[in-house]
């Protein structure tokens, strides 16, 4: 990007610089989407948790340090994922972002101010960060972080950075963004242990070749029986497991479409339509991929944006 003034500037300020700016005594709640992700990611937070214990009783018998420290530790360091500086360290060292310059600040503030000041939310609670992306779109995560990419923030007029930006404000102030990544960090024990288990496969995979076929056979059929035996002692709950990346998925396409309609009631629809429009959206992706897309395809959200535009 440019100088400022090279910047597309037709946003219709309504709280200009020096405006009184009326606050929302509550600006932050819990929407029935952010209660239900919460809800769909437990199995995973207490599977989580599991191997977190595990792994403490085996150091508890290794060095002697109580069970309950590192189990304490671990469930005390997602309430730090909420810590302002603790997030600048994720989004700087594991998200790879990096913090707006002084002319990309320049562009980002008033639009900001705008759209938190139409919201009633203090707008000064949040930290931007620029990604390098080539979408034109913001994200939210956490409970301040504010990413543009930018692309977005080089390329659309100040009027639909400010509608990609009421979008992510609507994440936050309904609670998505915090239930996402308080999920995240508590399933973070289940997902590396996948991982382990996938190099593991990969591993054995490669020496199953010096295996005979007969004890490879006999070896699927005593696994095919262990499973059958699990999901009758369990009532087939295993089966709901397997379930639950399609209802996540669903979940959050319908915090999508509450945060476009969060953007549309502070007058951003007609802006956020244009965006959605003018990006490129891959044509006919499959049923899978579709039911495990964690946004709706642009034709559903300019759908859903007709009713408040």
């Amino acid at each position: 990007m440019g100088e400022d003034s090279e910047h597309h500037d037709d946003l219709d300020y309504r709280h200009a610089p020096g405006t009184r700016v009326h606050y929302r005594a509550r600006t932050r709640a819990t929407d029935l989407a952010a209660v239900g992700r919460l809800a769909l990611q437990l199995p995973g937070a207490l599977f989580g948790l599991l191997l977190v214990g595990l792994v403490a009783r085996v150091l508890q018998s290794a060095t002697g340090i109580p069970y309950g420290v590192p189990v304490g530790l671990w469930l005390a360091a997602g309430a730090l994922a909420f810590h302002p500086p603790t997030e600048a360290l994720l989004a700087r060292y594991l998200l790879r972002l990096g913090r707006p310059l002084p002319h990309e600040l320049a562009v980002l503030a008033p639009v900001w101010r705008e759209v938190t000041a139409r919201a009633g939310v203090d707008g000064s609670r949040y930290q931007f960060w620029i990604e390098e992306g080539e979408e034109l779109t913001a994200s939210g995560a956490g409970g301040h972080l504010v990413i543009v990419t930018r692309r977005a923030l080089e390329t659309l007029p100040t009027s639909q950075l400010a509608a990609v930006l009421a979008h992510e404000l609507g994440h936050h102030t309904a609670g998505h963004a915090w239930a996402q990544l308080l999920g995240w960090w508590y399933a973070l024990p289940g997902r590396l242990a996948r991982w382990a288990l996938a190099a593991a496969a990969r591993s054995g995979r490669r020496r199953i070749r010096d295996v005979p076929p007969f004890a490879v056979v006999l070896s699927g059929a005593l696994v095919a029986l262990a499973g059958y035996r699990a999901l009758f002692v369990t009532f087939g709950l295993p089966l709901l497991l397997l379930a639950l990346p399609f209802l996540i998925a669903a979940v959050s396409r319908r915090t999508e479409l509450r945060a476009d309609r969060h953007a549309a009631a502070l007058g951003f629809g007609p802006p956020l339509a244009q965006v959605l429009t003018a990006e490129p959206e891959e044509d006919g992706p499959g049923l899978l991929r579709r039911l495990l897309s964690s946004h709706p395809d642009h034709r559903t959200r300019l759908h859903h944006l007709q009713r408040h535009l």
